[in-house]
């Protein structure tokens, strides 16, 4: 009797994150947004390239625990939880019926953002964050919801006692307002070292979530997990090679420079054997 052949798995999963999804935006606002139709065309360029996204709780299963994921998967993230999600981008993964993750600033629920406003925004508008009725409402959709610290803190600034209580206040927070397990959190401006890890293992989290670009592998270090930046400059053709390369260069130098450095590594070993 033949023995069918084991179902495909992905051996790395990209993970993307988002800030802004808005419908018009100023070129000031692109490095931390992306427009609407953008992010719907990224979207059809997913499932057009065989892409399938995944929830984090699957994604922490096949990370964590080694259990199987589709090829070609990948974890679609936001940080922040500002507004516009519920607008923007809930009724394009509802039409699909794509799940997604969004971090959430657990202090700030339903009121407006800071750090964009003091640091990135030159009109210095401040936006806002979605409402626990908007965030019920995506929750009943299948987005899932985890931990962006209590206040959009720089985490590794923090003292022991203020750190503690941005990770697992924020927790807290957040597991009473959503009625399930919170075991992720995304490091506000990726700030992250030794200490910040050991406080957030310490406060519960299962993952970390990171601004380092490139690819996850199973088994990888659980609260270190690597995401691509998704900006307002990215084209379709530009968040592809984000997407198949595992980088934040989404340049065509840089693909062609990456296949130059898989070509020369492929010839070395021949070269180095001589001419039979």
């Amino acid at each position: 009797m033949v023995q069918a052949a084991a179902p495909a798995r992905a051996d790395r999963v990209p993970v993307l994150m988002y800030h802004r999804v808005e419908p018009v935006l100023a070129a000031s606002e692109r490095r931390y947004a992306v427009s609407t139709a953008q992010f719907a065309a990224q979207l059809d360029w997913l499932a057009a390239h065989g892409w399938q996204p995944c929830t984090l709780a699957a994604f922490m299963a096949w990370y964590l625990d080694g259990a199987a994921l589709p090829p070609r998967s990948v974890l679609i993230s936001f940080d922040d939880g500002f507004a516009g999600l519920h607008a923007q981008v809930l009724p394009q993964l509802a039409r699909r019926g794509w799940p997604a993750t969004v971090f959430l600033v657990s202090a700030l629920i339903g009121g407006r953002e800071g750090w964009l406003a003091r640091e990135q925004q030159a009109s210095g508008a401040a936006h806002a964050l979605l409402s626990a009725a908007q965030i019920a409402e995506m929750a009943a959709a299948g987005i899932e919801f985890h931990s962006h610290s209590r206040h959009h803190a720089r985490l590794t600034e923090l003292d022991d006692e203020r750190l503690a209580d941005e990770l697992a206040g924020s927790r807290a927070e957040l597991q009473q307002l959503l009625g399930t397990a919170v075991e992720a959190i995304a490091y506000p401006y990726g700030g992250v070292d030794d200490r910040v890890r050991q406080a957030a293992a310490r406060a519960g989290y299962r993952l970390g979530f990171s601004v380092e670009p490139g690819f996850n592998r199973a088994a990888g270090p659980a609260l270190a997990v690597r995401r691509l930046d998704i900006t307002g400059f990215d084209t379709p053709a530009r968040f592809g090679r984000k997407l198949n390369l595992g980088t934040n260069d989404g340049s065509l130098a840089y693909q062609l420079r990456y296949v130059g450095r898989r070509l020369a590594a492929r010839l070395r070993p021949h070269a180095a054997g001589g001419t039979p």
